[in-house]
């Protein structure tokens, strides 16, 4: 089995190749009873092929019209060429320019229709907006009439009767539903009415409760994705409105916003460049061109769906929705769903093999029963003559073939799956995490690498400046006295400067809130040093704020520096520059002293200063450098310069860890799971951070991505496993680290992030993870989890999550394969000696749903426990169905043969069973106990290894509700349904003894769990140990 599941269900987790996808679509071939309802959560790959043929006809047509403007004219709107007549609604409504005229300008890139109507201010004006103010809320509604709305055309959610149908579409549910109409034909015709009736009646009674139930269970699945998807879609974006900034939703967008974008935005809708710096945009997802392209006052035009690479800018919104090319393209494409997982891929492998074996053993149950038939046909003294009861006894027959097709054919086993991470999916939600793609909750759960960020993620996030050093003052910062204490022994001049450069050469801003507060908006370390300079401009005039930057260098995780260029009052211009401590260092070669002159920066004076920078860092402190440079007139001003800056001063700010954090490190290690950190800090800081959190032992490495990306191959084959963290990191070397990894040692590698640089690294890793505040939208969009709180805790709760995913597949595996091959070989066996089959067509449905929809239910929907977070991770080429499963499965289902057998050849004798009804008592005993031994395996399965099965139990309420549940359905279909499900009422002592026989399999099962068993787990390179297989796992 495991061979032929490696050669044709083995898919990749994260991109899988068409060509695997293919070939397990092949090898499942004709073994499917409902195509619909099992490949609904599977991607149609021909229709997926179509789609992205027609996504690039349209990322061609957008990208001739983006950059061959004479075509633009062809392909959109005709351009100018087209007359735009103002309607009266609009003109009432206060505006001054069609919608449609209004929406072409950005699309076409119309620069001339854009000077016709005064530039980016005259439709401003046009659209009745102060760029400064924004548009006023009150106008909301009118807008969205006039221009439309920010949201784009989807498909219709599929309703509940819709999932009815796809049930309906089982094959063998088909033919069931045939034969029971034609066992009620020929039931009226020979026994009469009513009698005649109610086998057919029965079956098809049990073909509805099994749709129903199939039913509801998919719906439920359906709107657990239908929530998730809508978090999805969840994204927030900077506007001025009201004449204050403010975060909206993307949704919430109309024409005539002012929006703030900066680096790893997507572009909310079309619109107009008003105001920025160095803005590079990525446009490739619309047009399919990789090259970035400027905007500016010159290019003005920002286009729905591309993305922020570089810089930061204001923009109009002059169309939304369906009026962008974006929404065009939205429209035209359909979403396909994810990929499937490769658990998925693989049940489906074992429900193929499984239902293979299955429909050969109908078919032999079949043709031994029909030979038998015959032969006692041909023996009988009427001779070979047929009676209208020979004809509903064929027809049964047939129905008892079809049913074992329907039980032996596992199509829950995929489906349970998907029903699996639904269920985790939806926890996580409330665990602040959101599962953007299925396979990533399944692969965390084998997970034994997390490259995981520092700032935000192992620290809170909230930092405040702990520490300054400044002009050879070095002093702990506590608000307005130690800024009075600054006023007092340093020169205000030298004040002045540290809080233009604060204040001048920031991405952050300090605004107005709607309560009327200054509120900081930025990250986290600016919102630091905006803090600092609030407390100080407090006690000095900066004079900062009519101040021009003439050019902006936004700080990225490349150059690891801000930088900035303004003209001085007096003729000249000045750079500002901020950034890693030990590169603005090196930029520098005067310092100012207190007075405010500046004097040379001898080498003597520079270790004095690195030893400031490291004694701040190995307090735990990130730490910056601030510095100037003041620019002759005739000097040129086409680049910021990159040398000869005078410092001004050395910030350490504090970032503390998060609590929980080194409890959370701890639960990693103990499950195997090793964690490095990777972070762009001075490797001081991140040493003290690491020690603290637990991550860098003794034995560990700290190593600086400079020395780190130095190595050759060979080199790092050895260094790689000592790295416990890595420091002033560039995104390549994250890149770098996890492809190693992943190729040289193996690793089923996490990885986190939070900006665009980032990237590379989460689309390489097997399961990319985003902070959901820090997080960029476009880091986001190549992540396989958002984690909601950017807690790292939350990360524990997504690798324990998958795996119980993981492993209550498995424990629905073992529970179903055990209740198929009981079935399959009572039936056969039964039928090849009795020449009957004891269970009949309606007995097997109840069966299947036991086993299936309501099993998958009931285990595959377990939550998770601290043991799981106790053993090590699943590997990459581990077998699923593990040798431990293979002896639950081979050992109850023996005993389970042996009782019913025993039962079945010998049971009147041994209950004392005798009369007329006498086959009918024994049959619907034996089908009483067949199930109460299912009931009792499903407690056996919520533990493979442990002895100690009801652990637990009582807090498992689903478990408990389906257990309840199909106990007394069962007792209402032996008790009172028995016209319908061929059952007769059974005293107590026969349901005693099937409770106890039933019973007795939580015996067999503690009995099979000291039969030790060699571990499909292996000493791996990490040095895992092998899982106990015997009673020891009590």
């Amino acid at each position: 089995m495991e061979y032929f599941l490696k050669k044709n269900f083995e898919v990749a987790a994260k991109n899988p190749s068409e060509e695997a996808q293919r070939r397990w679509r092949r090898a499942v071939g004709a073994v499917v009873k409902n195509r619909r309802r099992r490949f609904r959560m599977v991607p149609d790959l021909d229709k997926r092929s179509e789609v992205e043929t027609k996504k690039r006809k349209i990322q061609e047509k957008i990208r001739v019209a983006l950059y061959v403007q004479k075509a633009a004219l062809q392909f959109i709107d005709a351009g100018a060429k087209t007359e735009h007549q103002l309607s009266d609604e609009v003109r009432k409504a206060g505006y001054f320019i069609n919608p449609d005229e209004l929406a072409s300008i950005a699309r076409g890139h119309d620069k001339k229709r854009l000077r016709n109507h005064g530039g980016v201010n005259g439709v401003a004006r046009e659209v009745s907006v102060s760029l400064d103010y924004g548009i006023k809320t009150s106008d909301l509604s009118i807008r969205q009439d006039i221009y439309g709305i920010n949201q784009y055309v989807e498909k219709p959610p599929r309703s509940f009767w819709m999932f009815v149908w796809d049930a309906l579409h089982d094959l063998t549910l088909i033919i069931l539903m045939i034969c029971a109409l034609i066992s009620i034909v020929v039931g009226i015709a020979t026994e009469g009415w009513p009698k005649g009736m109610y086998d057919g009646l029965g079956i098809i009674l049990s073909i509805f409760l099994v749709v129903v139930v199939t039913s509801i269970s998919d719906y439920k699945q359906s709107l657990q994705f239908r929530d998730l998807e809508k978090e999805k879609k969840k994204i927030f974006i900077q506007i001025t409105r009201d004449g204050y900034r403010q975060k909206v939703s993307i949704y919430d967008i109309v024409v005539g916003d002012v929006v703030h974008l900066s680096i790893g935005d997507r572009v909310p809708a079309d619109g107009l460049y008003v105001s920025g710096y160095a803005l590079l945009i990525d446009e490739s997802s619309l047009s399919g061109e990789s090259e970035p392209v400027y905007v500016s006052h010159e290019k003005p035009f920002l286009l729905a769906g591309t993305k922020v690479q570089d810089g930061s800018a204001r923009m109009l919104v002059t169309s939304v929705g369906m009026k962008t090319e974006w929404g065009k393209l939205m429209e035209t494409l359909s979403q396909g769903g994810d990929d499937e997982t490769p658990l998925q891929v693989k049940l489906n492998g074992v429900a193929t093999i499984i239902g293979k074996i299955g429909l050969a053993f109908a078919t032999l149950t079949f043709f031994v029963l029909l030979g038998r038939f015959i032969a006692e046909k041909l023996l009988s003294h009427t001779g070979f003559k047929w009676f209208p009861n020979d004809a509903l006894t064929i027809v049964n027959y047939f129905a008892v073939f079809v049913t074992i097709i329907v039980v032996a054919v596992p199509e829950g086993l995929p489906l349970a799956v998907t029903l699996s991470l639904a269920f985790a999916m939806k926890k996580l939600m409330d665990e602040k995490a959101l599962v953007r793609h299925l396979s990533a909750c399944e692969t965390m759960g084998s997970a034994n690498c997390i490259c995981t960020d520092k700032t935000g993620t192992l620290t809170t996030n909230h930092m405040i400046v702990d520490k300054i050093w400044i002009c050879e003052v070095s002093k702990s910062f506590r608000g307005s006295e130690t800024a009075a204490y600054l006023k007092s022994v340093i020169s205000e001049n030298v004040l002045v400067v540290l809080l233009q450069c604060i204040f001048l050469n920031s991405g952050s801003e300090v605004v107005r809130g709607k309560d009327g507060k200054n509120t900081i908006l930025g990250t986290p370390t600016e919102t630091a040093l905006l803090e600092f300079g609030l407390e100080l401009e407090g006690h000095v005039d900066s004079q900062h704020q009519d101040c021009k930057k003439l050019k902006v260098e936004p700080f990225n995780s490349v150059k690891k520096k801000m930088s900035v260029l303004i003209p001085l009052p007096g003729g000249g211009t000045r750079a500002f520059c901020k950034g890693a401590s030990e590169l603005i260092l090196q930029t520098c070669d005067q310092i100012i002293d207190r007075d405010g002159n500046t004097i040379f920066l001898s080498k003597k004076k520079k270790e004095d200063m690195m030893n400031v920078i490291n004694s701040f860092a190995c307090e735990a402190l990130r730490t910056l450098c601030l510095a100037f440079k003041d620019i002759s007139e005739d000097a040129d001003l086409e680049e910021i310069p990159a040398s000869g800056y005078t410092l001004i001063a050395v910030f350490g700010i504090k970032d503390p860890v998060r609590p929980g954090v080194k409890e959370a490190v701890q639960t990693c290690k103990a499950a195997g799971i090793k964690v490095r950190m990777v972070t762009g800090d001075n490797i001081n800081t991140a040493k003290a951070i690491a020690k603290e959190c637990g991550i860098l032992t003794e034995d560990g490495l700290a190593i600086e991505g400079s020395e780190f990306r130095s190595r050759s191959p060979e080199e790092m084959n050895d260094l790689i496993p000592k790295i416990q963290v890595m420091a002033r990191s560039l995104p390549l070397d994250k890149h770098t680290l996890v492809t190693n990894l992943r190729k040289m040692f193996n690793e089923v590698v996490a990885v986190t992030g939070d900006g665009t640089n980032d990237a590379p690294a989460l689309h390489e890793a097997d399961i990319g993870l985003v902070m959901g505040i820090a997080g960029t939208e476009v880091a986001k969009e190549s992540a396989d989890v958002i984690v909601l709180d950017d807690n790292f805790t939350s990360i524990i709760n997504v690798a324990k999550w998958g795996r119980a995913v993981y492993i209550n597949i498995q424990k629905f595996v073992q529970f179903q394969l055990t209740v198929n091959v009981v079935a399959l070989m009572l039936n056969f066996v039964s039928a090849c000696i009795t020449g009957n089959a004891p269970l009949t067509a309606v007995q097997l449905l109840w069966v299947n749903m036991i086993m299936d929809t309501l099993g998958a239910l009931a285990l595959a929907t377990e939550p998770p426990n601290d043991n799981m977070m106790e053993r090590p991770p699943v590997g990459r080429n581990e077998s699923f169905i593990t040798k431990i499963m293979w002896r639950n499965i081979i050992g109850q289902s023996i005993y389970q043969l042996i009782v019913l057998g025993v039962l079945m050849f010998v049971g009147k004798k041994l209950l004392r069973i005798e009369g007329p009804d006498s086959d009918t008592i024994l049959n619907t005993f034996i089908f009483n106990t067949f199930v109460f031994c299912q009931v009792f395996n499903e407690i056996n399965s919520l533990e493979m290894e442990r002895i100690n099965v009801l652990r637990g139990i009582l807090s498992n309420w689903i478990f408990v509700t389906i257990l309840a549940s199909t106990v007394a359905f069962q007792v209402i279909i032996v008790e009172f349904l028995g016209t319908f499900a061929s059952t007769v009422p059974l005293g107590w002592q026969l349901w005693l003894l099937s409770l106890l026989i039933g019973s007795i399999s939580l015996i067999v099962a503690v009995i099979l769990k000291c039969i030790p068993v060699e571990s499909n787990r292996v000493h791996g390179q990490n040095g895992y140990e092998a899982l106990p297989g015997g009673p020891e796992a009590v």
